[in-house]
């Protein structure tokens, strides 16, 4: 039996792409129910329907509150019934209540080896900070922003030359490999 898994995208969906392509591989141990974006018209949503996914979306400004789009969000995650959802560039926090209730069944992709660079803007504060490797992350999710515990990461060196978008691309490339695995 395999993994049934609902993945969350707000952008172009090169992560969920990724997962929809290992999803088909022979000896895949998951598969893909549904695809459900915050944004409309996200690029994702175009991999997904290639891949013959069900896609949603679940625009967040349509919602009062994060209360109401979370309520709907985990309705029609339900209605899905996934063993995992997967973040795959989700551009929102979760609020902790959504989070406890999938607690061990949701995981992120984050750019950078966490701890290290939790948030926003990492390749640029990797370059500022001057380390030697960066890379990604899957972790189980908490409360806490980009917190729990790793599933799995890869690390690339990064160059005296580096710029954000040199950093992203190898970073991207692992991304990539690891989430699938994940």
């Amino acid at each position: 039996m395999k993994l049934s898994v609902v993945v969350l995208i707000s952008g172009r969906g090169s992560n969920l792409k990724s997962v929809l392509e290992a999803a088909q591989l022979p000896d895949s141990r998951f598969q893909i129910v549904g695809v459900i974006s915050n944004v409309p018209g996200a690029g994702g949503l175009d991999h997904a329907k290639a891949h013959d996914v069900p896609a949603f979306v679940i625009d967040h400004k349509a919602f009062s509150d994060r209360a109401a789009f979370e309520a709907a969000l985990a309705s029609k995650i339900n209605q899905l019934a996934p063993g995992l959802i997967c973040l795959a560039g989700f551009m929102r926090i979760l609020s902790g209540d959504f989070v406890r209730a999938w607690r061990d069944r949701l995981i992120n992709i984050h750019p950078s080896l966490l701890p290290s660079f939790k948030g926003l803007n990492t390749h640029a504060r990797v370059l500022d900070a001057g380390v030697r490797f960066t890379g990604c992350t899957v972790h189980f999710v908490r409360p806490e922003t980009d917190d729990g515990p790793i599933i799995i990461q890869a690390a690339v060196p990064v160059y005296a030359d580096d710029s954000e978008a040199t950093i992203a691309v190898r970073v991207l490339a692992e991304e990539h490999r690891i989430l699938p695995l994940a």
